[in-house]
């Protein structure tokens, strides 16, 4: 008896000292709409967090980005959604969080490095809860054939009529396409276009947030102004423009085709490993020589957990380490134009993400216009907007048309606070 005693206790004193090692190991697995991604997780980010996490094996298992909401959605709502959740910015993730799909991270070691602008993507209205790790942003505007520029003589444009200067330029010599840009896909005309030059009129944040608030409409100058100078892009974006998709975007300016480039910091990785020839960067010409420069410097890609996750402590420490300086690093030269949204600075090595990011010091900082509140009802202000930029730049709608629509449409169901 006395002896059974003694190995029962001896069996549990075992027992409890190997529990910690089995509770942590885990696997964990991530959702995400970033399929291009793969390599780099599998083959650098996953290594470094496992390489110090030995306990924990991490899976990165994305889905294509035109299925992605739907397809976490349906899995949130089976159960069968991985631990880890890649988030999109403002509300679609905090429509998730509002149904309990997302956990609250406010006490998650790490998120004090982050700014509460750059938390703002991942937070409730008033700023209480933030439910996702602020990963990457993407700096809007212009990519440039350096070869073509020599070429025909043209020097980087600052203001607007140094713009159409250059294009007008490219237009005459007939060698290149002055501006590659198609409407087939919409969404495009709208994030490439009129979002990368739009900041500069309505002053960024400033008009923004008085959209939201109210004191602006869409019918006003610095929110129908950049329609103005998408109407005039039409004439140098080449025969075909309309059928023209996104890819088909990408590849006439990696073939050496298209002299500019309008769109964002995302492409950077991608153009570097397919164009033969040197390229540059500039940001959104200002109106006038002296201006204040805005940039749309967009919250772009955020991460959180399944507040359902079977592995909440292994699931908690990879975002903590995904809050890190180290994993910063690693992200912003893995994937070169997705910059860290974290208060310490990360060294980049490119330049165009050097180029890009250097704004910062020069320009002010926003984020696309219709992303927060704008866009939670019918009709769809995000939408709208494609579909806007797109008749604005076919001749199909005047600028002034455009933004007497998309404000009664915002008005129909949008009622901005103590008005």
């Amino acid at each position: 008896m006395r002896l059974t005693k003694h190995l029962l206790l001896a069996s549990t004193a075992i027992a409890l000292a190997a529990a910690p090692a089995f509770a942590q190991d885990a696997t964990i697995t991530i959702e995400s709409w970033r399929t291009d991604d793969l390599t780099v997780w599998q083959d650098k980010i996953i290594p470094a967090f496992e390489a110090a996490n030995p306990g924990i094996k991490v899976v990165f298992s994305p889905t294509a980005p035109t299925e992605y909401n739907a397809a976490l959605n349906a899995k949130l709502e089976g159960g069968s959604a991985g631990d880890i959740i890649t988030c999109r910015p403002f509300d679609a993730s905090l429509e998730l969080y509002n149904k309990g799909h997302l956990a609250s991270l406010n006490d998650l070691p790490g998120m004090d490095g982050f700014s509460p602008v750059a938390k703002a993507a991942w937070s409730t209205d008033d700023q209480a809860t933030t439910f996702c790790v602020p990963m990457g942003a993407v700096i809007h505007g212009f990519f440039y054939n350096k070869e073509a520029f020599e070429a025909v003589g043209a020097t980087v444009p600052a203001t607007v009529d140094e713009f159409f200067a250059v294009l007008d330029k490219f237009k005459a010599d007939g060698t290149y396409i002055p501006l590659a840009m198609g409407t087939n896909d919409q969404w495009e005309a709208a994030t490439m276009g009129y979002n990368n030059i739009g900041p500069n009129y309505w002053k960024g944040e400033e008009g923004r947030l008085a959209l939201i608030a109210g004191t602006q409409k869409l019918t006003d100058e610095g929110w129908v102004a950049p329609y103005r100078q998408l109407a005039r892009w039409k004439d140098y974006l080449g025969d075909g423009f309309e059928a023209q998709t996104y890819s088909d975007s990408q590849n006439l300016f990696t073939l050496g085709r298209a002299a500019i480039y309008p769109t964002g910091s995302w492409e950077i990785a991608g153009f570097e490993a397919n164009a033969a020839f040197p390229m540059g960067v500039f940001p959104p010409p200002v109106q006038n020589a002296g201006d204040t420069c805005y940039i749309s410097d967009h919250t772009d890609i955020g991460i959180g957990m399944n507040a359902k996750s079977a592995n909440p402590d292994a699931a908690r420490t990879f975002l903590s380490w995904v809050a890190s300086a180290e994993f910063g690093t690693i992200f912003a030269n893995a994937l070169p134009g997705f910059f860290s949204l974290s208060d310490t600075p990360v060294k980049m090595e490119d330049p165009l993400a050097q180029e890009f990011v250097s704004w910062r010091d020069k320009c002010e900082s926003s984020i696309r216009s219709t992303y927060a509140i704008l866009s939670r009802g019918t009709p769809n202000l995000e939408n709208e907007t494609w579909n806007a930029s797109v008749q604005v730049i076919k001749g199909a709608e005047t600028p002034e048309a455009a933004g007497a629509r998309l404000q009664a449409g915002l008005e129909s169901w949008y009622k901005p606070a103590g008005m």
